[in-house]
């Protein structure tokens, strides 16, 4: 079936087909659960920005104590002392 068919075949059910009862306590579950799903991620939200603030400080505090763009010192040659 090309598009156009497939089209039609919907619109003919569509007619055929008296419109489908909804529950009346549709509306009052769809809301509860929404605002469930909106809860959660909130608090998938607070959790991640959580996570990346402690990541920065836990960078910054090694970053502060290892000081990794300091160069180290040379181990290959030795000290000339007493010339």
């Amino acid at each position: 079936m090309n598009l156009s068919q497939r089209e039609a075949a919907v619109r003919r059910m569509l007619e055929q087909a008296p419109p489908p009862v909804v529950p009346p306590d549709l509306y009052g579950e769809v809301v509860r659960r929404g605002r469930r799903v909106q809860r959660r991620g909130r608090a998938v939200r607070r959790l991640l920005w959580l996570a990346l603030i402690a990541a920065a400080v836990v960078f910054a505090v090694w970053a502060a104590t290892a000081r990794p763009w300091v160069e180290p010192p040379s181990d290959t040659t030795p000290p000339l002392t007493g010339w």
